[in-house]
This record gives structure tokens, sequence and C-alpha cells, in this order.
């Protein structure tokens, strides 16, 4: 490598490695916001706030690596732009491209990287911060309650979805407007309690937790044993000024922080494990899809399925002599208003309210799997987004560096101003993009590769003019050829009116 190659990659090194390390530690700020309330005040110890930030880190990489990429090329050859470096480059016979020859290699390293990194490191980190988080819930049950949000008491044997309005007083122990859902060994939600505010009650040395509730209601199904009573749909229902339940949490005392559940998102999948699940879950669509709509039609009876006709019969009356067929009257009810004429007027009314109850019913059928499928098509969808995004990351990388590189050689601009600002805004144009092609693609409105490549894509023709621009030594946005042809065409029209 000579000198020059490894005065420029040197130089992009410390800015690549300083500006990932200040937008690190910015996004990682940013993110620790979000988890703020499941973290703090909840008794956890240093160590395993330590491990929550350190599975987070990894997941950040797909929004810092971009930008990192695009601020420190602007910033080397702004750098350079600006000191007349590349002046003395060009002077020397050098131009743009051999300038960039040993960052080229270094950037497409680090592409085949961030493919890597996306398909191996980044799901296991997702994976282990969210079950980092689970457990962190089942050890602390204060932090298992979700503000407005119907939280599982997962473990404890108690079968309880509880909704707060809001946590407050020391570790969240006081709870306003509380909703508990108890559910049977059926998994059957049978029991509901509703109070005013609540309050848990724990204590190191016990294995129970209180949770008293005051100023509330309690509702109860009842199921006895006898199927007509079971039809009476009887019921018990009290008012209280106080209530407690107590919780058993001694299963949970043992609960190891690092143990792994199942992978239950596209995220903490690699590309082997998307490409089958995306084949398994259109199989079950379409399955489901087939199965409905045979179900509707068999329902409607519209469509009833054609009797095959006995080809043996027809032999038959082929050897045997023919009979004399007697004339069939022919049927004087054609249509279905002549049929509903024909009856009597209850029947008339038994017969529109049953057809009017079917069509609800299939209405309502139809609503409710319409629901179901768009959740499963929005989660095959995401699968496919995510496979080909672990692509466009890398791709990104590479094509952000001939938008950023070429763009600090026409700005000339070093240090943290301008090239700053520029940097941000064209990361927060291909962020935003990458979002909405994103949700886009989750609803089906477009197909999800092309709502993962979207971003990139509109980056590579930006990255294509810059460069050509910076080559042939063009401003940003340059206006001087038009101009020059505005002035030939009105040059060219005052010499044929003097020839005239």
């Amino acid at each position: 490598m000579k000198i020059l190659d490894q005065y420029i990659l040197r130089r992009f090194l410390y800015n690549f490695f300083s500006s990932f390390f200040i937008l690190i530690v910015i996004f990682i700020f940013q993110g620790i916001w979000l988890f703020i309330d499941d973290l703090a005040g909840k008794g956890l110890g240093m160590v395993i706030i330590g491990k929550f930030i350190f599975y987070f880190i990894p997941t950040l990489v797909d929004k810092v690596l971009p930008l990192t990429v695009l601020l420190s090329s602007i910033l080397t050859f702004g750098t350079f732009a600006e000191n007349y470096e590349f002046a003395a480059m060009k002077a020397s016979g050098i131009s743009l491209q051999r300038g960039m020859r040993s960052l080229i290699v270094f950037v497409l390293f680090l592409g085949v990287v961030t493919f890597f990194f996306a398909n191996d490191v980044i799901p296991i980190s997702e994976q282990k911060m969210f079950n980092l988080r689970r457990n962190i819930a089942k050890v602390k049950p204060a932090a298992a309650i979700t503000e407005g949000v119907f939280s599982d008491f997962e473990g404890t044997g108690e079968g309880m979805n509880i909704k707060v309005d809001k946590k407050h007083g020391e570790q969240d122990r006081f709870l306003d407007n509380v909703i508990i859902h108890k559910k049977t060994d059926q998994n059957i939600n049978n029991t509901v309690i509703k109070a005013k505010s609540g309050e848990l009650i724990s204590s190191e040395k016990s294995d129970i937790i209180q949770l008293v509730l005051k100023d509330g209601n309690y509702y109860e199904d009842v199921m006895p044993k006898d199927a007509k009573e079971r039809r009476k749909q009887p019921f018990a229902k009290s008012n209280f000024e106080t209530y407690t339940i107590n919780i058993d949490i001694s299963e949970l005392n043992d609960q190891d922080l690092e143990e792994d559940q199942n992978i239950t998102t596209n995220k903490m999948k690699n590309v082997g494990r998307l490409i089958k699940d995306i084949d398994s879950l259109r199989e079950n669509n379409l399955e489901k899809v087939v199965a409905f709509s045979k179900n509707v039609v068999n329902r409607m009876g519209a469509f009833p399925p054609k009797v095959p006709k006995d080809t043996t019969m027809q032999k038959l009356e082929l050897i045997q002599p023919q009979k004399k067929v007697e004339e069939t009257q022919q049927d004087s009810i054609r249509t279905i208003d002549q049929f509903i004429e024909s009856l009597e007027q209850w029947e008339q009314i038994q017969v529109m309210k049953k057809a009017q109850n079917e069509v609800s019913s299939i209405l309502n059928t139809v609503t409710s799997k319409k629901n179901e499928l768009q959740s499963r098509y929005k989660f095959y969808n995401s699968h496919i987004l995510s496979l080909h995004q672990k692509y466009a990351l890398a791709l990104s990388c590479i094509i952000l560096f001939f938008v950023g590189a070429p763009l600090g050689a026409i700005i000339r601009k070093g240090g943290l101003g301008l090239p700053m600002v520029v940097a941000i805004i064209l990361f927060l144009t291909y962020y935003f993009i990458g979002v909405f092609a994103g949700n886009y693609a989750k609803e089906g409105n477009i197909h999800p590769a092309i709502g993962a490549w979207l971003p990139t894509m509109i980056m590579l023709p930006l990255g294509i003019s810059l460069t050509r621009r910076a080559t042939a030594d063009k401003g940003l946005v340059g206006f001087g050829h038009f101009i020059d042809r505005i002035k030939s065409i009105f040059k060219k029209k005052d010499k044929e009116a003097e020839d005239q």
C-alpha cells in the first residue's frame, strides 16, 4: 500500500471510529429512555443493567453504521478539500477515484462484515434483550405491570391479567384504576375485578406478594355442573372496600435471567431461519384462505357441487327397452319473489329472519377472518422485509460512502459544522423513507422487498450523480450550463433577426 493510500485510510478510520463512538453513545441514551420505566426503581443491580445495555448496543448498528459511514466520508473528504490537499493530489495527476481506492476496499469489506453482523449477532442480541426483560419482569413482579395495557403475571400460577392506569410511589407499588381478569384452568376469563386503587406489598423473606385492592367490584361467572343450570348463565357479583389477593412467587426465586425462551419475532431470526419460516408461513396462509373460502361457500349453499352421472346406469338404459316417460309438469316458480309470495305470511317472516341471521352470521365470520388473515399476512410480510433488510443494510453502507465522499469534496468543509448538518439531513431522509416504506410493506400496500430496498435505491442515483460532479470539479448544484444554453438560444434569435 502506498503512502498516500495509508494516509487517506488512516484519516478515514480516525473519523469513522470517532463518529461511531459518539453516535453509539447518543443512540444508547436515546434508546435507554424507552426502557427507563422497566429499569429504574426496580432494585436491579448494575450487572443486570450493564447486561441490558450490552445486549442493546448491537440492535443500534442498523441505524448507527450507515450514518457513521456517511458522516466520516463527508468529514474526511471535506477536510481534504478545505486544506487544498485534493488540489495538490489533482495537480500530481491523482484523480478522486484513485484517492478513494483504499477506502473503497475498506468499505466493501465493511459491507461484508455488516451482513454477517446483521445475520448472526443482531438476532442473538435481540433474543437476549427480549428474554432479559421478560425474566426481569418475572423476578420483579412490579416490573411486569405496564401502564395502560393488560400485563400477564407469568409463572405465579395465578393466571391473571392486570391493567392499571398509573403506577407511582416507591418501586411503583401504588396502582390506580386496577382491572384484573382471572383465568380458569381452560384459560377462560371468568372473573373480573375492578378497583379504584391498589397496593403491592412484598417482603424479601416471603414468597408471597399481597395485592391489596380498595373500593372496587367483583364479578364472576358461575359454571355449575348441570347443563340446564349453565344455560341460565348464573353469575356472582359484589362490592368491596378492601380485597386482598395473595400471589405465590416461590417458583420465581430460582429464575435464571439468562434463560433463553423461544424465538418469537422476525428480528430474532437469521437468513436461514427466515427463509424457512417464510415458506411455511406462505403455505399455512394459503391453506387458511382455501379452507375458509370452502367453508363460506358451503354455508351459503349458492354453489352446490355437481354430482357426477353414473355411466353404468346410462348403459343399462340403452340395453333395456325405453318406457314411456310421463310428462312432468314444469315448476311455475322461477324467481325468489315468486317463492316468497307462495308462502303464508308467518312462513315469509320465518324465512326472511332465517336468511337475515345467516347473512349476518356469514358477514361477521368474514370480518373476523379478514382481521385474522390481515395479521397473519402482516407477520408474513415482516419476515420478508426483515430478510431483505439484512442485505440492504450491507449495501447501504457502500452506497452512502459514495454519497458522502464526493459530497465532502464538493462542499469543501471539514469539522463538525456543515458536514454534520448535511449528513444528518441525508440520513434522516434515508431513515424516514425506510420507515415509511417498511410500514407500507408490512400492511401489504407494497411488496416487502421494495420496502427494504427503496431507501438504498433512492440513494444510489444520488451517489452516482455526486461522484460524477466531484470528478468533473462541478459544484453541488450547477445552473451554469442551463444559463449558458438559455443565452445561446437568445443569441441565436438575435442573429436571425439581424439577418432578416
